[in-house]
């Protein structure tokens, strides 16, 4: 160090409690302090004393002068070697440490935000919030989520949040190891792939026959398309071209804690694309267009201002479409058509109807995979990044996989060679 330490380093400081000469002469009784019977040596507690790389004296104290000319040690080493970390700040609280890193993180998507912002007031706040940064464990976050955390994406979920505040705890130097790393979280359960098979066009039809005329044209657009509800709800005439059969989408529709908003960005960048219209598909945009006339505006996205003038796919009143509101009609169409099943999740043993909207998009990349569309191109209209994912999330096989093993095995037949 720059400095060297006086002699009297570590020292003992004097006490209340003593009753050693020179405590007694420091605290005499005689001046109102308590009266202590005589001793040799002192009981007060030994304060190493060091100043750390910003030149502030420190003087933390321990029971034994072995112990503080072992810290001293240690801690005028970690100076030297520029490893030195101030044990009190990572002292604070949890929430405190939450309150100040939280606003240095630049998160662009509500969505995202939003996840976030619930996962530590529901699941992270409650069990940590008043612990010390520095003193939670490795094994008391296993044990938080294995035992605590239910479901596999809520696992992922609070655990990707409270990993990013200990890395961010870690490199501010308020911690030393993060203990949220390799941390396991359940498995993701195991759906029948029956519960995966999306609707088959037949089957789209029976639904389509069971719902009023007003959103037989969203149904049919969007099995012709493939896109996600909000690319669709959010679908502007401006980004349509009927002349030349295409559609860009540029902006989707958004759930914002129950608030419909507008977001300047599909879900990844690949989910900018053009995707291109059958004459089916034109039929149900042409009819929208006949029932609205939307306006060919491109207005900019400004706050909570929607705009539902120049949206092709509406409510019934001319206003926003939104999925709950929708969900009233589709849940009683595909029960009237026989296709209505009740699955729960083993995980979460949350329940919900098959077959639900988006699965009418599982619908449409099945359709390119038996069309013998590349991989790639199914990649680019669906709008991922990622071409593997498209043939593990999106095409299943069908009922007629089955058939024709029986046929192999019974008689013989050659399987047809699949993608």
């Amino acid at each position: 160090m720059a400095r060297k330490g006086p002699s009297t380093n570590p020292r003992q400081l004097r006490s209340k409690l003593c009753g050693c000469p020179l405590c007694l002469e420091t605290f005499p009784p005689s001046k109102g302090y308590r009266e202590r019977k005589p001793v040799r040596d002192c009981s007060g507690a030994w304060q190493a004393r060091y100043r750390d790389p910003s030149g502030k004296q420190c003087g933390p104290t321990f029971p034994t002068k072995k112990e503080a000319e072992t810290h001293l040690d240690k801690a005028r080493s970690q100076v030297r070697e520029g490893t030195y970390q101030d044990p009190k700040r990572g002292q604070i609280t949890v929430s405190e440490w939450y309150a100040i890193w939280w606003p240095t993180i630049k998160v662009k998507s509500v969505t995202t935000r939003n996840r976030k912002l619930s996962a530590w007031r529901v699941h992270v706040e409650p069990k940590w919030g008043a612990r010390k940064l520095n003193s939670v464990t490795w094994m008391q976050v296993q044990d938080w989520i294995t035992n605590e955390v239910k479901g596999h994406a809520t696992q992922k979920k609070a655990l990707e949040l409270l990993r990013h505040m200990m890395v961010a705890a870690l490199r501010d130097g308020r911690i030393t190891v993060n203990p949220c790393l390799d941390i396991e979280v359940s498995s993701a359960p195991a759906r029948h792939p029956d519960d995966l098979i999306p609707p088959t066009h037949a089957q789209c039809d029976l639904i389509r026959e069971q719902l009023t005329d007003y959103y037989r044209p969203l149904v049919t657009f969007l099995e012709e398309t493939g896109m996600r509800w909000g690319e669709a709800t959010g679908l502007r005439a401006c980004n349509v071209s009927l002349e030349a059969a295409t559609v860009k989408v540029k902006e989707v529709l958004i759930d914002d804690e129950g608030h419909t908003r507008r977001k300047p960005a599909p879900k990844s960048r690949a989910g900018f694309r053009t995707v291109p219209l059958t004459p089916v598909a034109v039929a149900a945009v042409r009819v929208m267009f006949d029932r609205w006339a939307p306006s060919l505006a491109e207005s900019p996205i400004d706050g909570d201002e929607m705009h539902p003038e120049e949206l092709v796919f509406r409510g019934p009143q001319g206003g926003v479409l939104t999925r709950p509101n929708f969900r009233r009609h589709w849940v009683p169409a595909i029960k009237d058509a026989g296709l209505a099943r009740m699955v729960v999740s083993p995980e979460t043993g949350r329940k919900e109807w098959w077959p639900r909207v988006h699965d009418l998009r599982h619908t449409f990349a099945t359709r390119l995979k038996d069309a013998g569309v590349p991989e790639k191109d199914v990649q680019v209209i669906m709008g991922h990044e990622r071409g593997g994912r498209v043939t593990w999330l999106y095409q299943h096989a069908g009922p007629e996989l089955v058939d024709e093993v029986r046929a192999a095995l019974v008689k013989g037949t050659t399987l047809r060679a699949v993608s």
